[in-house]
């Protein structure tokens, strides 16, 4: 099989390593990929949102299944335009239509579907700039810290949790009526806060049956001890230590099959990733939002740990067979270390010259923000390398992989050296 993955990240990275192992792949390609997906497979200089770009690819390179990585193509609706096209709508496509994929595209949408099919999940409600005045008297109605979600795609960064009700008003405001996030934030859904442990599940489907991956926790503030600003994502930890098979016994009856269930009841054909974003709250789940792609970073510590051949459980998503495909994973634990630019995830510059790949020992670099350059690697972004390792343990393999960035140089990287410090 000739496989086209789109996206440019360590998820994409992680997919091609995992892809490029099985018996069924004929030609890898990565549109529009990185330094470290050049290794593996065929870099295409193309935009995943160029549809008619993708179609030109497609077409030229024999493509016969396409993987979907990030959330922007799925939400414009690449699944679709491959159906409705009469030369690509036998390829399979891995990623919900536009109409599963509202679940990550609208925070109101995703939130309406939660309390329809029953599955647990904050109070909410949402609000225009024309609502404003409403949207302050409903933060009103609720205790600190208070939660604003820009309703669109705001690239992970449109949710805000503020402790001062006049602040939450103030930034309400902001993202209403001077379009903080922009589009995103025309509509802001305000929301009860949950406090709990957080952690991700993650759902392939294939619209009628589905697998449980691995359970991850990741690290989103840039700083020590989750402190200061949200990024993409620091490092992620799978499994999660406190996300027993009781918790994911509850998770399974009380989110997955509600979520799969209730997609089927809408006459929504989902095939491809549910991201369910959990907060375990004394031992039961409750979820804080839908993605519908793999994160990122957990995708980095998820997809080592599965043993079967992703390429065939694809091939079960594509033809809903996926109850049909072998289904393993190790036991190990599996961490990831995010090596990121310095001022990340505020200003930064690229084009660092990257050394000492070569002497990593252990651990498996998934490239995300990095290209070549003068016939050098360097940093093409603002998160550039995951630094995965597996372990009996979380400890033994958080310390491969700090081995391992030590051997790695680029001026002003930056990295977190606490993944991991709330469960130990």
């Amino acid at each position: 099989m000739n496989i086209l993955i789109l996206g440019s990240g360590g998820r994409e990275h992680a997919f091609a390593l995992k892809l490029s192992q099985s018996d069924k792949l004929t030609k890898l390609f990565i549109a529009p990929g990185n330094a470290g997906t050049s290794e593996i497979a065929t870099n295409l200089a193309i935009d995943p949102v160029d549809f008619a770009a993708v179609k030109a690819a497609v077409l030229e390179n024999n493509i016969t299944m396409v993987i979907v990585g990030p959330e922007a193509p799925l939400v414009a609706g690449v699944h679709d335009f491959f159906l409705q096209d009469a030369e690509l709508k036998n390829i399979p496509v891995v990623g919900p239509k536009k109409d599963g994929a509202e679940l990550e595209g609208s925070k109101e949408f995703s939130k309406k579907f939660m309390k329809s099919h029953g599955v647990p999940t904050a109070a909410y409600d949402a609000f225009t700039v024309e609502t404003l005045a409403e949207g302050k008297a409903f933060l009103e109605t609720l205790k600190a810290p208070y939660v604003l979600k820009a309703d669109g795609l705001a690239a992970g960064k449109g949710v805000l949790i503020l402790e001062s009700l006049e602040e939450a008003k103030a930034e309400l405001e902001d993202m209403l009526s001077n379009k903080k996030f922009g589009e995103a934030s025309s509509k802001v859904v305000i929301e009860e806060f949950l406090d709990g442990i957080e952690l991700s599940v993650f759902v392939l489907t294939d619209g009628k049956n589905y697998k449980v991956l691995p359970s991850a926790k990741d690290y989103k503030r840039i700083g020590e001890g989750d402190k200061g600003l949200n990024t993409g994502g620091m490092g992620a930890i799978s499994p999660v230590p406190f996300a027993d098979e009781d918790f994911l016994a509850k998770v399974e009856e009380r989110v997955v099959i509600p979520t799969v269930e209730g997609l089927q009841k809408d006459g929504i054909d989902y095939r491809g990733f549910i991201f369910i974003g959990l907060m375990n709250i004394d031992g039961n789940p409750f979820v804080i939002e839908y993605n519908v792609r793999m994160g990122d970073p957990e995708t980095e510590v998820v997809i080592p740990r599965i043993k079967s051949d992703l390429l065939d459980l694809f091939e079960g998503v594509a033809n809903q067979t996926l109850n049909e495909k072998s289904f393993e994973l190790t036991e190990q634990t599996a961490t990831t270390v995010m090596v990121v630019a310095g001022g990340y995830p505020e200003a930064y510059e690229k084009g660092k010259v990257i050394t000492g790949l070569e002497n990593v020992e252990g651990s498996t670099v998934f490239h995300a923000g990095t290209t070549h350059k003068d016939g050098n690697v360097v940093t093409n972004g603002g998160r550039v390398m995951a630094f995965t390792s597996l372990g009996d343990n979380m400890e033994e393999a958080l310390k491969k992989s700090y081995a391992n960035i030590a051997k790695v140089k680029f001026e002003d990287m930056n990295f977190r050296t606490d993944i991991g410090f709330d469960l130990r």
